[in-house]
């Protein structure tokens, strides 16, 4: 241990430590780091509530509420790649008490502005502010995963994961609850809540989580991560699982407002249930993905996920709202499925990648952990960019034809894209290498990333 917080020694894949001391201190951990990426996913996905609330007394056409949610989701994934390395550079302790009370800003700025007669210009400026929660996510998984070991990583990283994810539909929640009783009239009662929320989430990471110093800021890991092809091959999944679950939950309310014609309230009373079920399922498919593989788990969940836009496009073009929910809430569950098998795959293929290049043991660990840190940032960035994709999608799709059948059209191409690369580059097998010796057979046979 060290003074201020600060852990000197730190080996997950020791057993004996593991099971002595870093269990303990990880779960600690994880639990607070969850508490506050819980409050930056509401704060980052505030404005799929807030255009709720937008009556036509703002002036603000469906085209431009889209438009605002986009600017929060392409602000948010921005932000993630310098969240990713300041984990290194600071803390993750240190760094998640500043990121925490952070969301201050974007929330007290909601606050002030939202009511009819403010300008679309500032709707855009506090809406991008909100982005810094989407920030959270990136150093939050930075940071977990470098305190469990392998074998626990599908786990952590997808309880972390989901647990945040959930502030997605508790914030959409809130709103619920304020249309209901309230009435459209009041967004302020869902940001004065927050408030002292995110005030009790930086006090808790300050009391209650460590920083570990073996974890440096280290720009080269940032440059192989960057040259590294399964970095982007990833990242393009991930597009598909988590760019898919955060760009639905900015987009369902404001879809079932536009194409089926529902009420805010009608619409708020729906919104919350798909991303609840598709973040309380994450850490199941992280679960499944470290008893099965994540490469198998994610495959079968972007062909799920593809048949489940078949349902949402014939819902559509029948205009049967029934239908229709049944197979966006499968989009959503599914996508929490894919969200958890894809990040569970990354430390397992840079653990491979490091015994290719014939490193064992601790080594070989430590490469793998280096890697996989620096690739997580900017495999969420883009990932979350996947969400601003969609956003625009239906943006344009609604602009043209007033239904959002061709988004769909257009995503379920992309799942066949996700589905053919998930099996080409992870579940084929691996290519002949030529002969091997005895010594070679361990990291010849960490080439086959159906293990991943």
């Amino acid at each position: 241990m060290g003074g201020g917080r600060w852990i000197q020694h730190w080996d997950p894949e020791d057993e004996a430590f593991w099971r002595t001391t870093g269990r303990r201190i990880a779960n600690r951990n994880l639990l607070f780091s969850v508490v506050s990426e819980h409050i930056g996913f509401s704060v980052w996905t505030l404005w799929s509530v807030m255009v709720l609330f937008m009556g036509p007394e703002y002036g603000v056409d469906p085209a431009g509420k889209f438009f605002l949610i986009a600017v929060a989701t392409l602000v948010g994934a921005v932000v993630r790649v310098p969240y990713t390395f300041a984990v290194a550079r600071f803390g993750g302790r240190n760094w998640t008490v500043f990121s925490a009370l952070l969301l201050l800003l974007p929330t007290c700025a909601a606050y002030a502005v939202m009511e009819p007669g403010t300008s679309y210009t500032t709707f855009v400026l506090v809406a991008a502010l909100t982005g810094v929660g989407g920030g959270n996510f990136a150093s939050s998984m930075t940071n977990i995963n470098a305190f469990f070991p392998l074998h626990r990583k599908g786990w952590a990283l997808g309880l972390n994961a989901g647990g945040g994810n959930i502030g997605v539909p508790v914030v959409q929640l809130a709103g619920l609850a304020v249309i209901g009783t309230a009435g459209a009239a009041h967004p302020r009662i869902v940001l004065g809540v927050y408030i002292p929320l995110i005030v009790a989430a930086a006090v808790c990471a300050a009391l209650f989580m460590d920083n570990l110093a073996p974890v440096r800021n280290d720009t080269g890991a940032a440059r192989e991560a960057v040259r590294a092809r399964h970095t982007w091959i990833m990242a393009l999944l991930y597009i598909g699982s988590f760019g898919s679950f955060i760009g639905y939950s900015f987009a369902f309310g404001l879809v079932l407002q536009t194409q089926f014609g529902r009420t805010p309230l009608q619409a708020a009373s729906l919104t919350f249930v798909g991303p609840l079920l598709g973040s309380l399922i994450r850490p199941v498919g992280g679960s499944l993905a470290d008893r099965y593989g994540g490469a198998r788990i994610t495959l079968g969940t972007f062909a799920a996920m593809a048949a489940a836009t078949g349902v949402v496009v014939y819902a559509s073009a029948v205009e049967s709202l029934a239908v229709f929910l049944v197979g966006f809430t499968a989009l959503f569950v599914l996508s929490g499925l894919g969200n958890g098998s894809t990040y569970k795959m990354i430390p397992a293929i840079f653990r491979s990648q490091a015994y290719a290049a014939g490193l064992t043991g601790e080594a070989a660990d430590a490469y793998g952990r280096r890697l996989s840190g620096a690739a997580m940032g900017l495999i969420g960035a883009v990932g979350a960019v996947g969400g601003l994709g969609i956003n625009l999608a239906f943006r344009q799709s609604f602009q043209a034809t007033g239904s959002g059948a061709y988004a769909f059209t257009a995503f379920l191409a992309f799942y066949a894209v996700c589905i053919a690369v998930t099996w080409a580059v992870y579940l084929r097998g691996p290519a002949p290498t030529g002969a091997a010796t005895a010594s070679e057979a361990p990291a010849r046979r960490r080439l086959d990333y159906s293990e991943v």
